[in-house]
């Protein structure tokens, strides 16, 4: 789950984690009087929207007067941002940060994430700041530096400043980055964050380090012992198909692509939509239902699936263990009647009660095409779509 820069600064300012002062607003008007209560001669408009890449997009507007927050707010509100992060539909910007302005010194990176290979939280520096880290570490990856987290001790003291010595902090500032850091990790562990990412932290004029911008994400997994996070959420953000699928704790991410995938397990969802791919065709979601879904769930799952107006064909790729097959095939069946099934259906079925769910498909009436093997089904099913 994803929220708003102003949110993820609010947080880290619950934390003793330095932020510049600044206020949402939704409108011009509210704009003009949030930069009033801001103790700054100079004022940052900023687009709020769920992607990065803001700036270059021209959604970062510098401020000189009142007036000026009032124009650019205008111009803002309503406006579609399109970034490298967003794809090229965009995203509408319905608020803005207004904030004060900050006497910058040096831009820096500093990053939290969980690196999967070592099971740690690693954090990640570079004084490369203000560009995308993709862009460093590939031209330049000898400029980031990473520090592994024992998650027993935590992030420690001279962790956090032999990090701030390697990206050159100023020598009389590094005790205020380092604490920055030990803050930082401090919100990444307590609020399950998946990415924290402050890009750029800065180096001020008078002194101080603080966060320019603020990215988080959080584990979906841990939300619900998160429920301030939650309400957090902007559902305006997301995608329709996804929010519908989280009401029945269904894993579903939509994609490009025009074939509808239905799989059980996320490891088999992934080796379906590769094999979808290898044979030429382009899945159109990632959707796993999990291992006890029930009949309702699957019947969810196929309409999710279908309300995407992509969708050609769709392929169920079911490896029944906890998943019963026959559970499938009638979530398959139902779905398929309620809304007037209008595609290509390619099935897959193997695993428990797999004969049973056989027969179900077998005695719909609906147009099925059977598959014996999940290669055989992505042929299958992107000859159809062809």
């Amino acid at each position: 789950m994803n929220i708003h820069e102003y949110q993820g600064k609010e947080i880290l300012r619950n934390y003793g984690v330095s932020v510049p002062n600044g206020k949402v607003a939704f409108t011009a008007e509210e704009a003009v009087e949030a930069a009033k209560t801001l103790d700054s001669s100079v004022y940052v408009v900023k687009a709020q929207i769920h992607a990065g890449g803001r700036g270059k997009a021209g959604g970062v507007k510098i401020a000189k007067s009142l007036d000026e927050v009032r124009t650019y707010a205008d111009e803002l509100i309503g406006k579609t941002l399109v970034t490298h992060q967003t794809g090229p539909e965009g995203k509408e910007v319905k608020r803005l940060l207004i904030e004060e302005g900050c006497d910058i010194k040096k831009e820096y990176y500093v990053g939290l994430v969980l690196d999967r290979a070592t099971s740690q939280v690693v954090l990640m520096a570079s004084e490369e700041g203000g560009t995308e880290i993709e862009e460093v570490a590939e031209k330049t990856p000898e400029k980031i530096f990473k520090e592994y987290i024992d998650p027993v001790v935590g992030l420690t003291g001279f962790q956090a400043r032999r990090i701030a010595f390697n990206i050159n902090i100023p020598q009389n500032l590094v005790g205020k980055a380092a604490k920055f850091m030990m803050g930082l990790y401090n919100v990444y562990v307590q609020k399950d964050a998946s990415i924290v990412e402050i890009n750029p932290l800065v180096v001020t004029g008078d002194g101080d380090v603080m966060a320019l911008d603020a990215k988080f994400n959080f584990d979906s997994n841990a939300l619900y012992r998160q429920k301030d996070v939650v309400e957090l959420r902007d559902l305006e953000e997301e995608d329709a198909k996804e929010i519908e699928a989280s009401k029945y704790d269904l894993s579903y991410i939509s994609l490009d692509g025009n074939i509808g995938c239905m799989v059980n397990g996320a490891g088999l969802a992934m080796a379906t939509m590769d094999i979808v791919k290898h044979y030429g065709g382009d899945p159109a979601n990632f959707l796993d239902v999990g291992g006890g879904a029930t009949a309702e769930k699957v019947t969810e799952a196929f309409k999710i699936i279908l309300s995407d107006e992509n969708v050609k064909g769709i392929f169920v790729n079911i490896f029944g263990g906890i998943m019963k097959c026959d559970v499938i095939a009638t979530g398959v069946v139902e779905a398929a009647k309620q809304i007037g099934l209008q595609v290509p259906l390619v099935v897959r079925l193997e695993g428990t009660n797999v004969d049973l769910g056989k027969e179900i498909l077998n005695k719909s009436g609906l147009n099925i095409i059977a598959a014996e093997s999940m290669a055989d089904g992505a042929q299958k099913i992107v000859e159809q779509v062809g």
